[in-house]
């Protein structure tokens, strides 16, 4: 373990000068989701302060004291992360960023908004709209914040034809392990102006830098989108089909791949009934745009596409009841089987978009030979899977082992597939041993070497990615 000093009471009385009363807490006063994100099989950590920030400024004095005393600090948003990024592996100091909750601008002339990174994604998306406007990615938990979708790289349902959170950052106000306030970037379309420091702290998981301030790009809002809900006899066919989707003379808005029993659990898990949910897989596939007339002839070609790749029928979600029953069950895909099990464990593989359909049959063929329950759904039209393995009554120990012998095949399929271990979760700290075996030691020693140049001491967000 590395030999951060431990927060005595000397830490805490200077600390407590960075911050009103309100905004600091110590033992009891500390509420236990500190020690965890979402995951909680990736464990619990006690941190030893937690310091809700309002400014850039605050975040400046606490990192200063951090790196002049060597203090581990954990950066926070919401806390919804999925692979143990927030979770204070070393005690210290948690800086939670959810109270920076404001949007500070939107700006029709440069297509932008500049806002706080404890704005929750559905505040943004709702604000956005509301003046006319799109924000694009659309990552399915909108209780994040912002600034934990860039942070994560965050991708979600629309990336197909809208690429992913890393598009759309243009500016970035970042303090620095020790304390330096960096504005990175601006409102411009585009910048050539040396290595793109901004683009690296998109993803970085907290590891290099604390964000405070963030400008993103948004786009014209399109006047309709629909829906089609096409059912197939296999999640294999399914999934042969997307390419040929994807071939077609405009790329879909989505492309969503889903098996019956994520939408039994799913509906169970609402209290809602699912419309035409008795076959065994499904594709979502969504057009958006300005002409009824143009989305209508790609729901067309999309239709006949899929038919002639084996579709048992299609299903057209033309009215907004439609819409956001789909929509809303598959929003709920992720609560739907935590629900429904003791514990689990993710996988969120990316793959080549022709490979997604072998590597769902591989997981189950897990399934069958560890005798254990896997969930796969995920984004069809970007290779992106999301797979979890289930506890159910499954005993501690055979739990423990069938867990980490699963997870092992899992990335050593994708490796062997081509696909990379993350396609929007993260790293955090329980995807790093998969990280190294995917892109090898140059690579990896190329990742140790900007964290130092960025946080010579190892004080920011300890223990995630690299080590």
């Amino acid at each position: 373990m590395r030999p951060y000093k431990k927060i005595d009471a000397e830490d805490i009385a200077v600390l407590r000068t960075f911050v009103p009363k309100e905004r600091f807490f110590v033992e009891d006063e500390i509420h236990p989701d500190y020690a965890h994100d979402e995951m909680m099989i990736y464990g619990k950590k006690e941190p030893d302060v937690v310091i809700q920030i309002k400014s850039a400024d605050e975040a400046s004095k606490i990192m200063k004291y951090a790196s002049e005393h060597n203090i581990a600090v954990t950066p926070r948003g919401a806390g919804t992360g999925l692979c143990g990024g927030c979770v204070p592996l070393y005690g210290g100091i948690v800086i939670n960023t959810s109270l920076m909750n404001q949007i500070l601008e939107i700006d029709p002339d440069t297509m932008s908004i500049t806002l706080e990174p404890g704005v929750l994604l559905m505040e943004v998306q709702e604000a956005v709209k509301a003046a006319g406007f799109l924000y694009a990615p659309d990552p399915g938990e909108k209780s994040a914040t912002v600034g934990g979708n860039v942070m994560t790289n965050a991708g979600g349902m629309r990336a197909v034809k809208y690429g992913v959170t890393r598009d759309y950052v243009r500016g970035m106000q970042v303090v620095t392990p020790e304390g330096e306030i960096l504005e990175l970037g601006g409102k411009v379309a585009k910048n050539s102006s040396g290595y793109s420091l901004l683009h690296l702290m998109v993803g970085s998981e907290g590891t290099l830098g604390v964000v405070t301030r963030i400008t993103m790009k948004i786009l014209p809002s399109p006047k309709k989108m629909t829906s089609l809900l096409i059912p197939f006899d296999s999640l294999s066919a399914a999934l042969k089909t997307v390419p040929e989707i994807m071939k077609l003379p405009e790329v879909a808005t989505t492309i969503e791949f889903m098996e019956k029993e994520v939408l039994d659990d799913a509906q169970e898990y609402l209290g809602k009934e699912f419309p035409n949910r008795n076959y065994p897989a499904y594709l979502i596939v969504s057009y958006s745009g300005n002409s009824q007339q143009h989305i209508e002839s790609m729901l067309d070609m999309a239709s006949k596409t899929a038919m002639e790749n084996g579709a048992l029928d299609v299903f057209l979600s033309d009215t907004q009841e439609r819409q956001e029953t789909i929509w809303n069950a598959r929003g709920a895909f992720l609560e739907a089987i935590k629900n429904s099990t003791t514990e689990m464990d993710e996988c969120d593989v990316v793959l080549n978009i022709d490979k997604v359909a072998e590597f769902v049959e591989y997981t189950r063929e897990c399934s069958k030979k560890y005798n254990v329950r896997i969930r796969s759904f995920g984004h069809a039209g970007d290779g992106n899977l999301h797979v979890y393995i289930c506890k159910d009554n499954l005993d501690d120990e055979t739990w423990n082992t069938v867990v980490e012998e699963v997870m092992n095949g899992f990335y050593a399929k994708a490796r062997a597939l081509n696909g990379q271990v993350s396609g929007e979760h993260g790293i955090g700290h329980a995807k790093k041993k998969y990280l190294e075996e995917s892109v090898g030691a140059s690579q990896m020693n190329l990742m140790k070497k900007i964290k130092r140049v960025f946080d010579p001491q190892g004080i920011l967000n300890p223990g995630k990615i690299v080590d």
